[in-house]
């Protein structure tokens, strides 16, 4: 870093300091603002040695100060004194301290290829009297760096626009959360992430309810996005869709064929109970005489045969298919639950049709019902989990799960067919090379085991005191400073903790590349075209009736 002589200055640190937190003494007119960057010049103990550091801190607060302009006195006498220039306003700064930079040794360089840093805490207190200075440039630059192979470029500097903020792709091992309250940025941050992850070389399953993503091969200036042809767009025939296939491009079928599940498979899905022996037994043999009879079948099908057996005639005095018969007829509105979910097909599309390398695989689940929607994830999760697991697809996989509170709650009650599969991922992937990116509005409605599994948050603006509270308690780096930023952060700012980064950042997020599904309609603009097209209907109108010939005993309106 630069000498001090170069640097330009802040304060005096003054009161109690230590090595975590210390207040600064500024200039009544010149002084750093909130969520500024200083450094203070310190001493740490370095392999033994007392070495020089640079700490970086970050001002969480500003507040001005005076003994003279108190509140006892009237406002007469407090002009008198503003006139007279004895007010004595003095500009106090709390400030965090976030660490000191220490590179690593030439031989880990060497080992590595490439020279890398991390952010040590302190372990000496800054002492008062010691000069502060705004953070320069490079300081903040190598802070906030990664090198290009491992760097995802998200944003900047809330405070410094012009440093960039990067993310370590490493970091998302130990998975991630993004958190907002609706209209916060939390889809457009993930389409970033996207556009970065893709660019690395990821293999991408993005679980979209609502189509938020389906147009990220689309460029936001027009045309196609550079690795647009490595988007694909995943619908069930069942979806209704937001966008149009014609508006989407590339879009593909997702379907389940129903005569590969297996019959405890069927049994679970319909809500029988391994209790209830007679009703599971029927489905079995009703499976077996689908499978003899036809190759490919539906939930109707297998009601139609449940049907036959209860309707079959007794054989005899004694009816020794009776236990079966009932059993068939009790498990028919069971089964028609699986006519409901409108997901299943003749044919089931295979997990390798959605997990290719460098490419993004977006499942457009909007139009269905909650229940198809968990149906579609638990499946699509399952068989990319055993796939990765097997090593019969060994690369890395980001699973990106939208509006997580829908298929992980908390509660294990009433536990979603896809809550199982996303826990396990969440305690397990990382092992295999399978990553989680969860998604959610309300973190407190997603369960805390996978919410705490992710090491590293994006938070963004966020007011409710409940989710609030459940962030606290799933980040351990969150701190109560932190907590009390979400809710003055402006739509598309962040706070970012964790593995992700070497300190935690607050960070605009830059500018999307590609188009975005989810934006808020334009409601002004859209009320007027609602205007024009009235207007144009009643000119319409209008030049209608003064062509109509006027009938005998008629008088025109003017």
């Amino acid at each position: 870093m630069s000498s001090s002589h170069d640097l330009e200055e802040a304060g005096i640190i003054v009161g109690e300091a230590s090595s975590t937190e210390f207040t600064f003494v500024s200039q009544r007119e010149n002084y750093p603002p909130k969520w500024e960057y200083l450094v203070i010049k310190s001493t740490e103990y370095i392999d033994g040695e007392l070495k020089p550091v640079d700490v970086v801190a970050q001002v969480e607060k500003v507040t001005s100060v005076s003994d003279v302009m108190t509140q006892q006195l009237d406002l007469e006498s407090l002009e008198r004194i503003r006139r007279a220039k004895l007010d004595e306003i003095r500009t106090l700064g709390q400030a965090r301290i976030i660490g000191y930079i220490r590179k690593e040794s030439e031989t880990a360089a060497k080992t590595t290829g490439d020279v890398k840093s991390k952010v040590l805490l302190p372990r000496r207190a800054v002492a008062p009297g010691e000069h502060v200075y705004i953070a320069p440039r490079d300081v903040l630059r190598n802070l906030f760096s990664y090198s290009e192979e491992e760097g995802l470029n998200v944003g900047s500097l809330i405070s410094r626009p012009d440093i960039p903020v990067y993310l370590s792709v490493q970091g998302f091992r130990r998975h991630l959360a993004i958190i907002a309250q609706t209209g916060a940025g939390k889809s457009y941050c993930a389409g970033v992430l996207i556009e970065e992850l893709l660019a690395k070389g990821a293999s991408i399953i993005v679980i979209d309810p609502h189509a938020d993503y389906v147009l990220i091969s689309l460029a936001q200036s027009g045309g196609k996005y550079e690795h647009g042809d490595r988007a694909t767009v995943f619908r069930n025939p069942s979806s209704t869709g937001r966008y149009s296939d014609k508006d989407v491009g590339n879009v593909k079928p997702y379907e389940i064929a129903f005569q590969d599940l297996k019959h405890d498979e069927i049994c679970d899905v319909a809500e029988i109970r391994e209790s209830f022996t007679n009703l599971r037994e029927a489905v079995r043999v009703a499976l077996e005489v689908l499978n003899e009879r036809d190759k490919h079948y539906l939930p109707q099908d297998l009601i139609k045969t449940l049907e036959a057996i209860r309707d079959e005639p007794k054989e005899g005095k004694k009816d020794e298919k009776r236990e079966l018969k009932v059993g068939a007829g009790s498990a028919i509105k069971y089964v028609r639950r699986l006519v409901n979910l409108r997901v299943f097909g003749y044919q089931s599309t295979p997990i390798t049709d959605l997990l290719k390398p460098m490419r993004v695989s977006i499942v457009d689940l909007s139009g269905l019902e909650d229940a198809s929607m968990d149906y579609i994830v638990s499946r699509i999760l399952s068989d990319a989990f055993t796939v990765v697991e097997k090593r019969e697809f060994d690369l890395p996989v980001f699973i990106i799960v939208e509006e997580a509170h829908k298929f992980v709650p908390p509660s294990t009650e009433n536990p979603t067919f896809s809550s199982y599969i996303i826990n396990k991922i969440a305690a397990e992937g990382r092992k295999f090379g399978i990553f989680l990116i969860m998604i959610t509005q309300r973190p407190s409605k997603v369960h805390p085991d996978s919410l705490s599994q992710c090491n590293s948050q994006i938070v963004m603006k966020l007011t409710n005191p409940c989710d609030q509270s459940a962030v606290a308690n799933s980040s351990e780096r969150m701190s109560k400073d932190l907590l009390d930023d979400l809710p003055g952060l402006n739509p598309g700012e962040a706070v970012v903790v964790g593995d992700a980064t070497k300190a935690p950042v607050m960070v605009k997020i830059r500018s999307r590349k590609t188009r975005e599904g989810g934006a808020d309609i334009d409601v002004v603009n859209m009320l007027r075209q609602a205007r024009q097209e009235v207007g144009a209907q009643k000119t319409t109108e209008e030049n209608r009736r003064k062509q109509i010939p006027l009938k005998k005993g008629q008088f025109s309106e003017v």
